[in-house]
């Protein structure tokens, strides 16, 4: 392909996206719409006039000028709300910006000045609250990034970024894991037996297909199919399914939970102080969950 190219598939795949999140927003807004006209007018559920100006206010934040407008008209004419000319205003404004000639004239009625409802006020924290989350989960997905810093660390996480998505792993747990098993020594061995970068025991090794544990792709090929699987196997929840990945997943199920053992614990906290996340994507076709799963989740909820 040529690069020059490059910018211009690039712009049509953001025409592309950006059309699709918006016909995505337009299908939910009229949804929301279609929902708020049923509860407004008690057509075949029961009247809940307080439900339908929320889902009018979804609707309206998605740019449905209709309920837009229909906001400003409740509130001006105080139709199952306390009449509010200041939330009539805002609302007769914002659909006078979208292009509708009634609001405009129902606007120049209004004697109070616009006060922002409180839909839009939460609206704009929980917007808040998103940003915030996304910005503390990419914080967390790429802390461990600060840490790769030899030329082999270097070497072996190239590695692991082509082999980590077909796995469904985050490049920053494999990294975490590496870190404490071996420090990304490609020869380590220990006193178990356990082989290379993610220090498979030969049993694990024969599992997952990993002929050459030494060598470097095979056994993070390896260590990421265990991973995967046992991320699987506890529905994503990360402290188990590291102290599966040092104890083994028979002792988790066996001990219902994080065994007490300082290794395993000590072992969790140090992968942890990496890779944060409490919670991990799973493919639940890889294995069924654990037996156990229920009665662990069950007596970790206080």
């Amino acid at each position: 392909m040529k690069p020059r190219l490059l910018p211009r598939l690039l712009l049509v795949w953001l025409l592309c996206a950006t059309a699709s999140v918006h016909a995505a927003e337009a299908s939910d807004a009229q949804a929301w719409r279609e929902q708020a006209q049923a509860l407004e007018r008690g057509e075949g559920v029961a009247r809940d006039t307080d439900a339908a100006i929320a889902l009018y206010c979804r609707a309206a934040l998605a740019g449905d000028v209709f309920s837009t407008y229909k906001l400003g008209w409740l509130y001006a004419n105080g139709r199952g709300v306390p009449r509010h000319e200041g939330y009539a205003a805002h609302w007769f404004a914002l659909a006078t910006q979208q292009g509708d000639a009634h609001a405009d004239i129902m606007l120049s009625r209004m004697r109070e000045p616009a006060v922002t409802p409180e839909c839009v006020l939460q609206a704009k924290r929980d917007e808040q609250q998103r940003v915030e989350q996304a910005q503390q989960l990419t914080d967390a997905l790429t802390r461990y990034r600060e840490l790769v810093s030899t030329v082999e660390q270097q070497r072996i996480m190239k590695i692991v970024y082509k082999l980590a998505p077909q796995f469904g792993v985050e490049p920053g747990l494999a990294f975490a894991v590496i870190r404490a098993e071996s420090n990304f020594n490609v020869n380590a061995l220990s006193d178990k037996n356990a082989q290379g970068l993610m220090q498979l025991i030969p049993e694990t090794a024969a599992r997952f297909r990993v002929n050459k544990p030494f060598d470097a792709e095979q056994n993070i090929r390896g260590g990421l199919s265990y991973l995967q699987w046992l991320l699987a196997y506890f529905k994503g929840n990360v402290p188990l399914v590291l102290a599966a990945y040092n104890a083994g997943e028979g002792t988790v199920d066996r001990y219902r939970g994080v065994p007490p053992f300082p290794e395993t614990q000590g072992y969790i906290k140090r992968i942890q102080q990496i890779f944060a996340l409490q919670q991990h994507p799973f493919d639940a076709r890889i294995t069924a969950p654990s037996p156990a799963l229920p009665s662990i989740l069950s007596a970790a909820t206080p």
